[in-house]
């Protein structure tokens, strides 16, 4: 079974409020419009995107501003978002809710992207007559179309792009949001949340389909947009309009709105989150064919359940753990209390390149009882910005929260790192350190001449494929306990794994980008953990600590 969630008031009777008749003008002006794909060459408005518009519109104060400053669509692909928006910004640029010199923005990842909402709009101009070239003037090599006698204007821009704002940005249409990868993608969000601060009445419009993972911009987006749906967050001007499919077969989702159905090739389904499916959109047909592929290539069916029936994927392409589970484990560590107790500790270090992330695991438990881990991550300062452009996580926030040690310098200081396993040592009761011989050796010398209980555990199958499995092993077990640490739950979902003909599993980065030395440092200290005393503990020679083979706890 399989649990799915729409809003119950886009497809009942229930009152809209439109105290000013604000709502039905602007279904009014969308419905005069002519559209040039449209069968009857009118602007076809489904009776839930009706609903829609005068839910953004109607409600208002008693002084007539509009209630609506934000709303963010979550919709499947194929449900004529963009035609929607275009229709949405034309109001903003030549009807009823233009102001004068007041700038309308389609805002996509792309400028090619951003184009197709422009051009969707120009063409409903071309089509209507009542837009004649007296009154909108259309420049398709700079892709500004503009209201002759008020100066709005209306006109696409590429997230991380040159295109300049006006003092007067009435109306955004930000589109397909999970694309928007990277810092400078970042930075145009927040220059237009910000110029919409400035003026009377703005409003912005986010429509965008399921993506993947938590470390981006749509995601926390979506998260506060469903506070606001489940009433957590009180927020009357963020319009929540979220059509979802539950990855999760434990889904704890009930209320208005939540509906289960058999599978996600149930076509009660597919009806369910695609409701302009008996108008054409997306095409039935179309949908059952890519069925029957995704029934034979899973890679498929990961596709086809998050464009189509709306799910967020909350991990990588090839996934090691599904991420819902994995979060089961967030419950604190208590740093405090192993101190206090002092009791046995695992600690396993993933030294990188010297221009990349370092991570420290250290990890308390048994198989018996389960494992409670706790990362600590290095990286260097000079480049930290760089960086953050590059992976599209934020490092700066992550540094100011100290999730991370910046090192001083354009490359990882290993002394930082050595001086971190040294200090830990003195704090808990450290039985091992496990580390990657690669690129650790002056560091794990340092620490045995120190008489430090260091030792080497090689990254080939023979030694990590029996840790992926214990640690495999006690997230589905719900004995992982992580303490929710936002860097490692990134590594964790960006791992993509490959398994050989025997069934044994290994780690690799799902793109050059991603990052998983935590996951890997997290391997290796629970292996080690769980073979605790009967392998090589700290109360072995130096000799004996140099090199582990583990084969099988």
């Amino acid at each position: 079974m399989i649990k799915t969630r729409r809003p119950a008031w886009l497809f009942d009777d229930s009152d809209i409020p439109d105290p000013f008749g604000y709502g039905e003008r602007a279904v009014d002006f969308l419905k005069r419009l002519h559209h040039p794909k449209s069968e009857t060459g009118k602007f076809d408005l489904p009776p839930f995107w009706e609903r829609a518009v005068k839910r953004i519109y109607g409600p208002a104060f008693p002084d007539g501003r509009r209630q609506v400053r934000t709303v963010f669509a979550l919709l499947p692909r194929g449900a004529r978002k963009t035609t929607l928006g275009a229709g949405l910004a034309l109001l903003h640029t030549v009807g009823w809710e233009r102001k004068p010199g007041g700038q309308a923005v389609v805002a996509a990842s792309a400028e090619e992207d951003a184009v197709i909402a422009y051009e969707e709009a120009a063409g409903i101009v071309k089509e209507t007559d009542w837009l004649t070239e007296s009154k909108v003037k259309l420049n398709e090599s700079t892709y500004i179309l503009e209201h002759k006698l008020s100066g709005a204007n209306f006109r696409a821009l590429a997230s991380g792009g040159k295109g300049k704002l006006g003092k007067t940005l009435q109306f955004v249409l930000a589109d397909e949001l999970i694309a928007w990868d990277g810092d400078r993608s970042r930075k145009t969000w927040q220059a237009l949340r910000t110029g919409m601060n400035k003026t009377k009445g703005a409003l912005l419009v986010i429509i965008t389909q399921a993506g993947r993972g938590q470390e981006n911009l749509a995601f926390g987006l979506l998260d506060y947009a469903r506070k606001v749906q489940s009433g957590e967050v009180e927020d009357p001007s963020f319009l929540p309009i979220l059509f979802e499919t539950d990855p999760s077969e434990k889904s704890k989702w009930t209320g208005d709105g939540v509906e289960e159905f058999d599978g996600w090739q149930d076509e009660r389904l597919w009806h369910f989150m695609n409701p302009g499916l008996p108008l054409g959109f997306p095409d039935i047909d179309g949908l059952r064919d890519y069925a029957r592929e995704a029934h034979e290539r899973p890679s498929e069916r990961d596709a086809f359940c998050q464009f189509h029936l709306n799910m967020w994927m909350d991990y990588s392409d090839s996934p090691f753990v599904e991420m819902p589970v994995y979060d089961e484990g967030r419950g604190v560590v208590d740093l405090e209390d192993k101190e206090a107790t002092q009791e046995p500790c695992w600690l396993a270090v993933d030294l990188s390149s010297t221009s990349d992330l370092s991570a420290i695991v250290a990890v308390w438990g048994s198989r018996e009882r389960g494992y409670e881990a706790y990362p600590w991550f290095f990286c260097p300062e000079d480049n930290l910005q760089r960086r953050a452009d590059k992976d599209d996580v934020p490092y700066p926030q992550w540094a100011e929260e100290g999730l991370i040690t910046p090192t001083p310098g354009n490359v990882i200081d290993f002394r930082i790192v050595e001086d971190q396993i040294r200090e830990l040592c003195a704090r808990f009761n450290v039985q091992e350190i496990a580390f990657d011989p690669h690129l650790a050796r002056n560091t794990l010398n340092n620490l045995l001449e120190d008489g430090f209980p260091a030792v080497e555990m090689r990254q080939g199958w023979i030694t990590m494929a029996p840790a992926i499995a214990e640690l495999e092993r006690a997230i589905l077990g719900r004995q992982f306990k992580h303490g929710g640490h936002p860097i490692l739950r990134w590594h964790f979902d960006n791992i993509a794994v490959e398994v050989d003909k025997s069934g044994n599993k290994s780690f690799h980065k799902g793109k050059s980008k991603d990052r998983i030395d935590g996951a890997v440092a997290a391997a290796m200290a629970v292996a080690r953990c769980a073979a605790g005393e009967s392998n090589v503990s700290s109360y072995a020679t130096t000799d004996e600590r140099e090199v582990i083979e583990w084969g099988a706890i």
